[in-house]
């Protein structure tokens, strides 16, 4: 098993059982992640060299329009896509097994959590895990402290308040606040 059969199970929604083979793929490749992070995290680093370690972090190319304020962590970073024009400010967070696609033109704010792992609920397979994608539209604003669970579709140009827990999809142009957020009004066109 190597990553590659990592992310095909993984963008196919298939669980990862806690004593797998996939496990394991997913254990290694999560301990690049915290050093690539850790380096990211580690002192100051100049833009241009955030997006280099970004790059080393999700193994591709990251658009040099794309700004990231650390600290950034990251559990895995093999399946995260960046857009164009993307600011993530500090302290967020992507647990990104699930695959997490942030269009152009989006702001990530302060301390957001991008989760896209479950265990499983029955305590003797709680080591078990189900990934399902995260995919934020483009000209989406979220703001600090918000969180996104599994499975979760923000449409383009939503807004998501701070400190809201987002338990489900959210309409193109909507506002969302809460926990768990409830659309509260649309934008006008």
């Amino acid at each position: 098993m190597n990553l590659d059969d990592l992310l095909r199970a993984l963008n196919a929604g298939q669980t990862i059982t806690g004593d797998s083979p996939l496990h394991q793929v997913m254990h290694a490749a999560s301990q690049e992640a915290l050093r690539i992070t850790g380096e990211l995290n580690g002192r100051y680093q100049e833009p241009v060299r955030v997006r280099e370690l970004l790059a080393r972090l999700t193994g591709r190319p990251v658009d040099e329009s794309v700004t990231v304020f650390p600290p950034f962590y990251s559990d895995f970073g093999k399946n995260i896509t960046l857009g164009k024009r993307i600011f993530i400010n500090s302290g967020c967070k992507f647990q990104d097994q699930g695959g997490v696609v942030i269009g152009d033109d989006c702001l990530i704010g302060h301390n957001t959590v991008l989760a896209t792992l479950n265990h499983d609920l029955e305590p003797s397979r709680r080591a078990d895990m189900h990934p399902a994608p995260i995919t934020i539209g483009r000209n989406v604003w979220i703001g600090s402290n918000a969180t996104v669970l599994p499975g979760v579709t923000i449409g383009d140009n939503a807004v998501v308040a701070a400190a809201s827990v987002v338990t489900k999809d959210v309409p193109e142009n909507a506002i969302v606040v809460g926990s768990p957020a409830k659309v509260v009004r649309s934008l006008a066109s």
